[in-house]
């Protein structure tokens, strides 16, 4: 008997680039792609973008937030921090012992800014390692 899973994920809310030229991407991303700056990107060094109903988060490398992670981001390597998917509704208990049921080992549920405003949100990661961050939404 097949049961219905209680994670619905609505949309991705948000990416995280690492960069090395901060203001070069900016201006790509708003130029190119049309994204506009929302937020950012102030003493943190991280330019928050607007793309469509997701933001697009390009964090410098060698400021605070990027100083925190791994080695320079390589042109010839993934440079994607996280991927962040929506969920709704957010219930923690339900998603938790979803996770908790499929053995996933996750942080501690916090309140962070993402496409819809500020949330709950959690981090895990896949079977390869991938940083997951699962956000709900503020009604």
């Amino acid at each position: 008997m097949k049961s219905e899973n209680p994670i619905k994920i609505r949309q991705i809310d948000h990416i995280v680039i690492r960069v090395i030229d901060l203001d070069n991407m900016v201006d790509w991303y708003r130029d190119v792609l049309g994204c506009e700056l929302e937020r950012g990107p102030g003493d943190y060094r991280l330019a928050q973008l607007r793309a469509g109903g997701s933001l697009i988060d390009l964090v410098d490398a060698n400021g605070p937030f990027g100083k925190k992670r791994s080695a320079l981001p390589d042109k010839n390597a993934p440079n994607v921090d996280h991927v962040c998917l929506q969920v709704h509704p957010w219930d923690t208990a339900v998603i938790q012992a979803q996770l908790r049921r499929h053995d996933v080992e996750f942080g501690e549920v916090g309140n962070r800014y993402g496409a819809t405003g500020m949330g709950p949100s959690m981090y895990l990661k896949d079977p390869e390692g991938n940083k997951i961050e699962l956000k709900g939404i503020t009604e």
